[in-house]
């Protein structure tokens, strides 16, 4: 079977399946059907599949001319009905992988798409997870839920994991230039998941298991937040002693071995760093051992939403204005920088403490036109808001202006021309934008 499916892959004979079309799913699925392959991408959001099967793309990484283009071409196309997959011969699972309340794993996402999977499940497949998930979730949990059906791993069918490394707006890295780590149950696994990715990714990188490929993907995003939590804590003792800390880190960062620059922020977010590093803590609570330093790091970017409302009032106070009644305006909602996604932003704990404090606020966001509350994956709660235009009068009648998000689009010299109190958390009024500024500026 591995030798046969080798040669199918390599001749293009193959049909792809993606679970779950979102910020990773979609561009894979993209990425195969644009290297002859044909692709079927699984959803249970029939608007989404809708959206794809009009030639339409929802994800900014992913432009609609070339999802268009690939389905007159009929080589991808978007269903919710799962039967489907039992024409796919490798199987790809994309699915969201949250945290509960408890901070624990939420696999239930994972589950349900492999439960799709195992009522079709037929000789000669290939089923990938690319969903983060804790070390062993692969061959502790769905190779046991495929072998009930009576089909033997490598005799009828290859089980793999493959972490996805997407980061969202960044044009220089796409999916066909990030190297690619694949971990298979066993050695076929690993042979043959690898063939299938060196298929649209330049660079695969085979590791001796599942488990592996799994730990890698958590270390590499709790490494990013232990050091963002490091940064994290240097910016408020930095704040403490009246120093510039994007001064102390460019200084540093001048050394050519031995450091590693990274910035603070008003929090972490997104799909990745703020949950990964739970994944890890809680599979190491299971066997004993206590992740301290990654629980630290965990407090320490907690804070800072804390932190930036705290200079905030600091910044009125000495104003002699009081939080309560001010307006502030945000500046960016998402989490970070050129996309919409607001999952786990630090905009909404930021929100959520300032109306606590009795703060008006608004946002401006030209990537997030509302903002809901009150769901698992906020912090935040009370009623939705809709981003403002960025006018003379919205600057001017802003107490206070708390750059949250450091979008590319917006004039940060007339922002700081007409707003007269700043909280600049990303460090975008640096160098010529504070030249002429008549703003009060306060820096994370």
């Amino acid at each position: 079977m591995k030798n046969e499916l080798i040669s199918r892959i390599t001749n293009k004979q193959v049909q792809v399946g993606v679970i779950g079309l979102g910020y990773v799913g979609l561009p894979l699925l993209v990425e195969f059907a644009s290297k002859g392959f044909a692709a079927t991408g699984f959803e249970v959001d029939e608007t989404k599949a809708g959206t794809i099967n009009r030639g339409e793309s929802y994800i900014g990484d992913v432009p609609s001319a070339r999802v268009q283009e690939l389905v007159s071409a009929e080589r991808l196309r978007a269903t919710t009905d799962f039967e489907h997959l039992a024409e796919c011969d490798a199987i790809i699972i994309c699915v969201p992988t949250p945290l509960r309340k408890t901070k624990e794993p939420d696999v239930s996402y994972i589950l349900a798409a492999a439960e799709e999977i195992k009522k079709r499940l037929r000789h000669g497949q290939l089923v990938i997870l690319e969903s983060t998930t804790y070390p062993g979730t692969t061959d502790e949990v769905l190779l046991p839920m495929f072998e009930e059906t009576g089909l033997q791993l490598d005799g009828d069918f290859l089980l793999a994991f493959s972490p996805e490394r997407v980061d969202p707006g960044n044009p220089q890295f796409l999916t066909h230039n990030i190297p690619k780590v694949v971990g298979g149950v066993t050695d076929d696994s690993t042979e043959v998941a690898a063939h299938l990715y060196s298929q649209i990714v330049k660079d695969v990188h085979a590791v001796s298991s599942a488990r592996v490929a799994e730990a890698a993907k958590l270390l590499e995003n709790t490494f990013r937040a232990v050091n963002i939590g490091m940064a994290n804590e240097m910016a408020r003792l930095c704040y403490a002693l009246n120093i510039d800390t994007w001064e102390v880190i460019r200084a540093a960062a001048t050394k050519p071995f031995g450091f590693m620059p990274f910035y603070p922020g008003p929090g972490i977010g997104g799909h990745c760093i703020p949950l990964d590093p739970h994944y890890l803590s809680w599979k190491a609570r299971q066997h004993g051992f206590d992740s301290r330093f990654i629980s630290l790091a965990e407090e320490v970017n907690s804070r800072m939403p804390e932190h930036v409302v705290q200079l905030v009032a600091d910044g009125l106070n000495d104003e002699r204005k009081p939080m309560n009644g001010s307006s502030v305006l945000l500046l960016g909602v998402a989490y970070k920088k050129d996309v919409n996604d607001v999952r786990e932003s630090p905009a909404l704990s930021i929100i959520d403490r300032l109306r606590a404090k009795g703060a008006n606020v608004s946002y401006h966001d030209p990537f997030v036109a509302e903002m809901r509350f009150g769901d698992a994956h906020t912090e935040a709660s009370g009623e939705p808001l809709s981003s403002v235009a960025l006018t003379d009068e919205e600057l001017g009648a802003a107490d206070c202006v708390i750059i949250v998000t450091d979008h590319s689009g917006i004039d940060y010299k007339r922002v700081c021309r007409l707003a007269p109190l700043i909280v600049d958390t990303r460090n975008a009024l640096n160098g010529d934008v504070r030249r002429d500024s008549k703003a009060r500026i306060i820096r994370l």
